[in-house]
């Protein structure tokens, strides 16, 4: 599902079950030592596609640590992101010298939570949100919307350093094309040198009671 959504220099894996009784990977036991029994399955399933995507660029299983805002530590050369929700658990990786960031994100194909639609939404998104379900009443477009932030700060994040909230991009989505962009309204400079985030490109794809998304950074010269 989500290979339909990253550009071929990405390497995704996909699960929609859990293997039973699937252990923790060694060094990464601690990380589930106070999780319920849902949040460890989720956790096993999703480290496990995040390794084997890593197998497929040539790289030996190794415990995923988190970092400081409990993403993903990859190892050196390496750009990706996880994404897990019910009945659904992916990850995608991708050489960084083929691009510089990737982000990803999937949520239940169903309606906000009351009340959440304001919190997530920039000046003007709730109007652009109106207009989306008059013409495509089809897609909760609301959490489509959330999902698409998600997958921006999980490729700003790491090249930033910075927290980007819900209310420092604006979207706009294009239903025709299934693309959306993300204008950021903060500084968007990145630490590594790299050319400025201020507009991040990305696709979604609603599909199987799920909404998916996905944002591929490009690496500039």
């Amino acid at each position: 599902m989500i290979e339909i959504l990253l550009p071929p220099a990405a390497v995704p894996v996909e699960a929609f079950s859990d293997i039973p009784g699937e252990a923790p990977y060694p060094g990464e036991e601690d990380l589930l030592a106070r999780a319920v029994e849902a949040r460890r399955r989720e956790f096993v399933t999703a480290r496990r596609c995040a390794r084997e995507a890593l197998a497929r660029l040539g790289y030996a299983p190794a415990p995923i640590r988190p970092g400081p805002k409990r993403e993903p530590l990859w190892p050196a050369g390496v750009v990706g992101s996880i994404t897990h929700c019910a009945g659904y658990r992916a990850a995608a990786v991708a050489r960084d010298t083929a691009l510089a960031g990737l982000g990803i994100d999937a949520e239940p194909h169903e309606p906000l939570p009351d009340g959440v639609v304001e919190v997530v939404t920039t000046a003007g998104e709730p109007e652009s949100l109106a207009r989306l379900r008059a013409d495509r009443p089809g897609v909760h477009w609301d959490r489509l919307l959330f999902s698409a932030k998600e997958s921006v700060y999980k490729a700003w994040y790491p090249l930033t350093g910075r927290w980007l909230g819900f209310e420092d991009a604006e979207l706009s989505v294009d239903p025709a094309a299934g693309t959306f962009t993300a204008r950021v309204l903060v500084d968007p400079t990145r630490a590594d040198g790299g050319p400025p985030l201020a507009v991040l490109h990305g696709r979604w794809l609603v599909a199987d009671g799920l909404v998916v998304t996905a944002v591929a950074v490009p690496r500039h010269p």
